[in-house]
């Protein structure tokens, strides 16, 4: 199962605060919007999301679809068959995508440890 390019999604409680602190640390901004209270941020392959009073806790987060460039793969595994997958293995999910549709979803599911996992399609 190829769930797509990984970053782990972090709740902040000062965006800019954060964006500063990640810059000395080699980061820069590849996409979000400042604005829009988020800044998706690289250092060679390593993403992060940056996320401002946009949910509790961090997140790993998964985008089926995209390479670590945030480019459109030719092939990969939609969102909702991964979601069978994670089914037929006992997996519980915490939010489910309409089997019935098809191009951008998502799911949520948690580790045994409670951490949250996102796996985000964007297209």
């Amino acid at each position: 199962m190829k769930l797509g390019a990984f970053s782990i999604s972090l709740s902040v409680k000062d965006l800019q605060k954060s964006k500063d602190f990640y810059e000395k640390l080699g980061f820069s901004t590849m996409g979000g919007n400042m604005e829009h209270n988020y800044l998706i941020m690289k250092n060679g392959d390593h993403i992060i999301g940056l996320f401002q009073a946009m949910f509790d806790g961090n997140m790993l987060t998964f985008n089926p679809g995209w390479d670590q460039n945030a480019q459109n793969l030719d092939s990969f595994e939609d969102v909702r068959d991964i979601q069978k997958h994670l089914k037929e293995q006992g997996i519980a999910l915490e939010k489910e995508a309409d089997e019935t549709t098809s191009g951008p979803e998502h799911i949520y599911l948690k580790d045994p440890d409670g951490n949250m996992i996102l796996i985000d399609q964007h297209r």
